[in-house]
């Protein structure tokens, strides 16, 4: 696990000052709207200033992913009226559906020093894991998935349908989750091989609640936002995370 003392002020004025510099260089890229860039920013310094330079590029790993694989077959999926929209450039709404949990850990952290609290880091790489995971799945299964249903009921439906699944992306949603557990490896929030498949179980199970979640409700409750089942499945990665690895660690 990464070893973090309580950082100063200048970490955190660095964690700003860095931030501002890059999203002046990268605003140029198709990932993000003008305020998405903005409220990647403001997560970009709080990641830094909670979790150091690991935190950062581990949402950085996510973006940069993310955005790939939305990119791909993007026109066929554009053509098909399932694709992201605003080109596939995500708005402050996805960077904290996505990111939030991640964020507030991160902060309960900082906050506890560290101390005793390393199930809380493997939380935050669950809450990525997931939601690449998820990512993966549903861009991946939108552009190749052959056979579409339901997950409730295994009933046909059209790609792109809320609790839609396919063969192509439920094996996807397992490659995001190993892949973004990987990331978290290579940046130490993950350190052996028993927390590897821990994050990984927690991510790809989080996801297909997700899509339990939107094969039952979504359509029904007008406030069960997008940006909110995100959170949901970021929050309930993070917390199987924790629990499992509470439960298996004695």
């Amino acid at each position: 696990m990464i070893n973090l003392s309580i950082l100063s002020s200048n970490e955190w004025l660095l964690a700003l000052g860095l931030n501002f510099v890059l999203i002046a260089l990268a605003q140029r890229l198709p990932l993000l709207t003008k305020n998405g860039w903005i409220h990647a920013g403001a997560l970009g310094t709080i990641l830094w200033g909670c979790l150091g330079w690991q935190g950062w590029l581990a949402v950085v790993f996510y973006l940069f992913l993310g955005s790939l694989v939305t990119k791909i077959g993007f026109s066929y999926k554009q053509s098909k009226g399932i694709a992201e929209g605003r080109g596939g450039r995500r708005g402050p709404e996805n960077v904290w559906g996505s990111s939030a949990t991640g964020a507030f850990l991160a902060i309960l952290y900082k906050v506890s020093g560290g101390v005793g609290y390393d199930f809380v880091l493997l939380g935050f790489a669950a809450s990525f894991s997931a939601k690449l995971s998820d990512t993966f799945g549903s861009e991946i299964g939108k552009r190749w998935g052959r056979r579409t249903f339901l997950i409730t009921s295994f009933k046909r439906v059209l790609a792109g349908t809320d609790g839609a699944i396919s063969l192509e992306g439920t094996l996807a949603s397992l490659l995001g989750a190993v892949l973004m557990t990987g990331v978290m490896t290579s940046l130490a929030f993950v350190s052996n091989i028993s927390e590897f498949v821990v994050v990984v179980i927690a991510g790809f199970f989080a996801t297909i609640a997700e899509s339990v979640l939107g094969a039952t409700a979504q359509n029904r409750l007008k406030w069960l936002t997008n940006e909110l089942v995100n959170s949901l499945q970021t929050s309930l990665a993070g917390l199987l995370a924790i629990v499992i690895a509470y439960l298996t660690s004695s």
